[in-house]
């Protein structure tokens, strides 16, 4: 597994989504996918927010709780718009495949998980998120 995976944080994006704060509750599972440069490629902006925009209509038509959120480095400053959307395990890693990413984010039973989305996935542990209501910064903190 790639070690930035296991860094990554996660702050949502009011600005951005500000109905994400009117979720009454989180998911009871749900994966968090990004469609921008898969980890060691460099896409330009357009090509990001492009894969982005395609992203978004399909979990749209798909799924029915659909909230931006936003993953970054502690250590690099990095930070990556992606979404947080109510589906399964299999369906995260298979969307994820479908929108050329290595790895997703899954919560489900009060933790958060990052996997592969190939052939090799499997759930890696990240840190407990609880019964979370809302998501203001999950894993700050976390060494």
């Amino acid at each position: 597994m790639n070690p930035i995976y296991l860094e990554t944080r996660f702050k949502h994006d009011g600005e951005n989504d500000p109905t994400f704060n009117e979720l009454e509750s989180l998911p009871s599972e749900f994966a968090i996918i990004t469609a921008y440069a898969t980890t060691g490629e460099h896409w330009s902006d357009a090509t990001n927010n492009e894969a982005d925009k395609q992203l978004k209509t399909y979990l749209d038509s798909q799924f029915s709780c659909v909230k931006r959120i936003t993953g970054y480095s502690p250590s690099t400053g990095h930070a990556e718009p992606g979404w947080l959307v109510n589906c399964s395990f299999a369906q995260g890693c298979d969307i994820g495949l479908s929108f050329k990413q290595d790895a997703i984010y899954w919560g489900g039973t009060g933790q958060l998980f990052v996997s592969y989305c190939g052939v090799q996935r499997s759930k890696v542990y990240l840190f407990d998120i609880g019964h979370c209501h809302s998501v203001m910064e999950w894993g700050d903190g976390i060494k």
